[in-house]
């Protein structure tokens, strides 16, 4: 037994120290994928911007946070920033910061209300319900085959799926870095190596 085990771990570790040099390619892949969902949060708060400030404000039917338009500011800076410089992998360690601060604002004021998913399962009786009487209306009443043309309805449950995800991905870079070869950390690393 002790004998498979060690031919196990071996053999594992030779195979992952054969792919080392693609352990960059990970944290690549979460900064692309994070650069889409930052950069267009954060240049539509730019583009909106009274509006916004109004939401964040208004403790009626918006979030009651203080200072609305310095918070505003804040939030698009961090996320048209922050995007920017995951995708260029420069400085990643200290943008995840600002930007997990975001998601938990995010998660804490907006979605933790709304439970996980952000879009409502429809195997739960009262959503599939809810889409068999939408979908039925809208045969009836609209062009159905256009309105679908481009995905189903659902119905937006606004839940904090999204922001944990993006939360628990940027911790992982905070930990991780940039990654090697694909990030402009890594270079400034080779041509300012750490003195110890």
């Amino acid at each position: 037994m002790r004998t498979l085990a060690y031919k196990y771990y071996s053999f594992t570790g030779a195979v992952c120290n054969s792919v080392k040099h693609l352990d960059g390619l990970p944290p690549l892949l979460f900064r692309v994928l994070l650069f889409f969902p930052f950069w267009e949060a954060g240049t539509r708060k730019f583009a909106n911007f009274e509006e916004t400030a109004s939401w964040f404000g208004n403790s009626e039917w918006g979030l009651g946070l203080p200072f609305p338009e310095l918070m505003t500011f804040l939030a698009a800076s961090a996320e048209t920033v922050g995007a920017v410089l995951l995708l260029i992998g420069f400085a990643v360690r200290w943008m995840t910061i600002p930007l997990m601060i975001t998601m938990l604002v995010a998660v804490f004021a907006v979605h933790l209300d709304n439970g996980w998913f952000a879009i409502a399962q429809s195997t739960d009786p009262e959503i599939s319900e809810r889409l068999a009487r939408a979908r039925t209306i809208l045969q009836d009443h609209g062009n159905y085959s256009w309105l679908t043309e481009k995905g189903n309805i659902v119905i937006l449950q606004n839940g904090i799926e999204f922001a944990a995800t993006y939360f628990i991905m940027l911790l992982s870079l905070f930990f991780t870095g940039a990654g090697r070869y694909f990030s402009t950390d890594y270079w400034l690393t080779k041509v300012f190596p750490n003195k110890k």
